[in-house]
């Protein structure tokens, strides 16, 4: 292959000047002019020129396809070989720019006309198992940045001509494609027409992920907790499809949204659905006690210590007291302290490199706890009781619902410090009513326990046998579903 290189844009003779003046070639130029990474080359026996970006385009497609191809046309049938259907025809500069810029090549012949050829093909990494969704029994192919990959690894396990896909274009300068999934038949079209309309309404200059383009849907942008499941995982987005779900990708991320999504899905994980049905159902229950604990475990602990020393057995009292003889702050600045410390240490571990991050988890955790107990700055049994919830806080398969339980956390333990056991309560309720009142497109969070659905609710809970299953979620049923209940379709 010959090695393509930029040419330099010297002054050319009048002759040359004359040709290509005032045509679609120089208006392209003019309005990329300072990009360095504009690539132009000739063909001058042919009279043709190319415009194009290196780092989009497929330079051995563009060597075999196009350059070896024209140099082979004759210099009088050139116009007729770009009448192809592999060429489209530009004929304003704005639409010839933009060509450009999504990784076409623009080849311009003497007589100014231009034409474009989709070359796009830009470097892309390897499709290899998530990290953050790590499973021990299942697939263990994740998504990738390139939003076709996306798509097939979808296409091949759903092989059906019911699965849709709609494109959307939003950021103002990013211009980033969205695609939206779903199965006909299956989908509740007034959700997806809510949903469609959301994503027409958004106004933005940038998009840069899945997870920053659902806080721009969401319909409580307020509510630190998640209305929308992300995933990196083809197997959850199947599954979700076939309940009659919206799946959702946004170019340049690896990362695919779904929606409608309740409060019990993020307790969800592929594992429980590989293992036996009473493991699987013990596990999540086992996730919905370390939901609790992590919120509430440290926030007791302050309000025993604090108001209700008469809750402590009296040999536990003894011990108890002993260890908080020399600390010298009170249950709730002794709490927020070492929180506060196992936030920094989570948050160090998570942006330093992976073998560092580690060590740096494990050593800090333990040496700063030592120290600050051998220092009288904090007690035994806090340090178990900091330690038992953020144990508990990495038993969640979503790292969303993680990170709005940590912050939660801080909210309970200070109402506790403040108020007791009426507090923790207090926050409790409080709880209860924002998820009770959150919604996702306009359909309830925390379904179906608010409003109540007894049968969805025993397969959000538990992982039911197979063939125990209900048909379809309420949250997803389609109108003709609600209407006459016939349909024998199980989803996973």
């Amino acid at each position: 292959m010959r090695r393509i290189k930029q040419i330099k844009r010297s002054p050319k003779s009048a002759r040359s000047r004359n040709k290509w003046s005032n045509t679609l070639f120089q208006s392209a130029l003019q309005t990329l002019d300072n990009c360095a990474d504009l690539k132009q080359y000739s063909l001058m026996n042919k009279d043709l020129q190319f415009l194009y970006f290196e780092h989009l385009i497929d330079e051995e497609a563009l060597e075999r396809e196009i350059l070896a191809r024209l140099e082979l046309v004759s210099t009088e049938q050139v116009t007729t070989y770009l009448k192809n259907a592999q060429y489209e025809h530009i004929e304003t500069s704005e639409n010839l720019v933009e060509k450009i810029m999504e990784g076409y090549v623009a080849v311009f012949y003497r007589n100014g006309r231009a034409w474009v050829t989709d070359m796009y093909g830009p470097e892309v990494r390897s499709i290899r198992p998530s990290e953050t969704e790590t499973t021990i029994v299942g697939n263990h192919d994740a998504f990738i940045e390139s939003l076709y990959t996306n798509l097939s690894l979808v296409r091949r396990r759903l092989k059906t001509p019911k699965l849709k896909v709609l494109l959307f274009e939003v950021g103002e300068i990013s211009r980033s494609e969205i695609a939206l999934l779903y199965i006909d038949g299956l989908v509740d079209e007034d959700l997806l027409q809510k949903l469609v309309g959301k994503i027409k309404n958004v106004e933005i200059d940038i998009v840069i992920d899945s997870p920053m383009f659902v806080q721009l849907i969401d319909d409580h942008p307020y509510s630190f907790f998640p209305q929308f499941l992300t995933t990196e995982r083809p197997d959850i987005v199947i599954s979700n499809l076939s309940q009659g779900k919206i799946a959702g990708f946004v170019e340049n991320s690896p990362v695919s949204f779904i929606s409608p999504t309740n409060f019990f899905d993020f307790f969800h994980s592929p594992d429980d659905m590989s293992q036996r049905w009473l493991v699987g159902s013990a596990t999540r229950l086992m996730r919905l006690l370390a939901f609790f604990i992590t919120l509430t475990f440290t926030a007791f602990y302050v309000a025993v210590t604090t108001f209700h020393y008469e809750m402590i057995p009296q040999s536990l009292l003894i011990s108890l007291a002993e260890s908080r003889n020399r600390v010298p702050f009170s249950p709730l600045i002794e709490a927020l302290m070492m929180e506060v410390t196992i936030e920094l240490l989570r948050e160090a571990g998570a942006r330093l490199p992976t073998k560092i991050g580690q060590t740096i988890g494990i050593v800090g955790g333990i040496v700063i706890g030592q120290a600050a107990v051998q220092a009288g700055l904090v007690s035994n049994t806090l340090i178990i009781a900091v330690a038992i919830s953020a144990i508990s806080s990495f038993v969640m398969p979503s790292y969303m619902l993680s990170a709005a339980l940590r912050i939660a956390r801080f909210g309970f333990i200070l109402l506790a410090g403040v108020l007791g056991n009426f507090g923790l309560v207090l926050g409790i309720t409080l709880l209860l009513i924002h998820l009770s009142t959150l919604s996702n497109i306009s359909t309830p969070y925390f379904n179906p326990l608010v409003p109540l659905h007894p049968k969805d609710l025993a397969s959000a809970v538990l992982r039911l046998p197979y063939w125990q299953y209900s048909e379809r979620t309420t949250q997803a049923l389609t109108r003709n579903k609600r209407n006459n209940k016939t349909s024998g379709r199980r989803y996973v």
